[in-house]
């Protein structure tokens, strides 16, 4: 806001013209946006008013997490990479989304004070509606980076809506996943020509393979010996899967792991160096990704238990899914957008085999970050 707009501002305030506490945020709108089918049918179901105004809730804070997720999405979107005030600009609004998620998912035990019988007694009234309609929610998932092809088949009577749902124009921008990815892949380290962290990261796996190895050969009995030679091929494959590219891919086509190879290696190299000055930032925005996936899970997961408390696990949904069957197979693996994240721990290598940064390394990073510093400040000028 510039010195003309603030002036007018207060001026604005200082009014007696200025807008009420009412008029600001439309109550007029929203208090009275509670039509009850219950009351309609002459048949009023009081806590159909409370079924209401919680999915109301939810969708007005559905509305609050898109609105930061597009500005998020716009920080990342520029190719030049990001400044330190960006970086701090995008954990606060990530934050602030994983703030909002915690409401949302303790929310569902005020929806649980209606009991199976009250529910019962306006449910009919709701088909076809079902919260699988939510624009809103299939909207935070498709920015987030939630796949087509990773979601639950949903088979309901009227295609017509499952087609005008699935159409939504949000799937051709790119998500925050992706986005991501592109960031992790410009982590400054990486380069082969530079400090090469992946190629000393591979030579450390092998050094510590082979420890693990000629432990196994230190045995002193044969039950021993099979034991730590399971613990070494169970390791060998595991850091196996990350170093060999085709292995890497092959995971990738069957929908086990989401990054692209260097993204996947950026993530790594910020996870080791984490306590650095210039990694700590990205490792906090890595960090609440996955927040925010854990929370998605979670609030999936209380929605679950809800419905199986309200309905049973062999009624249908109001509109037309198998209910509390499809819900729960949206718990598994494949809805989790950043799974890689969750996944690092696999690759890590103990303190004593992480390459540590030379001083060359160090100043390179300080370089990169006063360029794209001074980058945005021209291009701002």
């Amino acid at each position: 806001m510039d010195t003309q707009q603030r002036f007018e501002a207060d001026k604005l305030i200082e009014s007696e013209n200025g807008m009420l506490y009412g008029e600001y945020l439309q109550l007029d709108k929203i208090l009275s946006a509670q039509r009850l089918l219950s009351e309609v049918h002459k048949a009023t179901v009081p806590d159909e008013h409370l079924f209401i105004i919680t999915h109301q809730a939810y969708e007005l804070w559905f509305k609050q997490i898109i609105f930061d997720l597009d500005w998020i999405r716009a920080v990342f979107s520029n190719h030049m990479g990001l400044d330190e005030s960006e970086t701090l600009g995008i954990i606060k609004r990530l934050n602030r989304i994983v703030l909002i998620l915690k409401v949302l998912v303790e929310q569902v035990m005020v929806l649980e004070t209606m009991t199976p019988l009250d529910f019962m007694d306006f449910r009919g009234y709701l088909c076809p509606a079902s919260g699988f309609q939510s624009m809103q929610f299939r909207d935070i998932e498709k920015k987030l980076g939630l796949k087509l092809e990773n979601r639950s088949i949903l088979k309901t009577c009227d295609q017509n809506k499952d087609k005008e749902i699935e159409e939504n124009p949000t799937e051709t921008d790119l998500s925050l996943a992706e986005l991501v990815e592109r960031w992790l892949e410009r982590t400054p380290g990486l380069e082969e020509n530079g400090f090469n962290f992946w190629g000393k990261y591979k030579k450390n796996v092998e050094s510590l393979l082979n420890m693990y190895y000629n432990a196994t050969l230190d045995a002193k009995t044969d039950c021993e010996k099979q034991k730590r030679m399971a613990d070494y091929e169970r390791r060998k494959a595991t850091f196996d899967s990350v170093i060999d590219i085709t292995l890497h891919e092959s995971l990738v086509q069957r929908g086990e792991r989401r990054f692209r190879h260097k993204a996947l290696q950026g993530a790594i190299m910020i996870t080791f160096y984490r306590d650095e000055p210039r990694f700590s930032q990205p490792h906090q925005i890595l960090t609440l990704l996955m927040d925010i996936d854990s929370l998605v899970t979670k609030w999936r997961y209380n929605h679950v238990l809800m419905v199986q408390r309200m309905i049973g696990s062999q009624s249908l949904g109001t509109g037309g899914s198998s209910g509390y069957h499809y819900l729960r197979s949206t718990l598994s693996d494949r809805y989790k957008i950043f799974l890689d994240l969750f996944n690092l721990s696999s690759y890590l290598l103990p303190r004593g085999y992480i390459p540590p940064l030379s001083s060359k390394i160090r100043s390179q990073i300080n370089l990169h970050r006063d360029y794209i510093s001074q980058t945005n400040d021209d291009l701002s000028a």
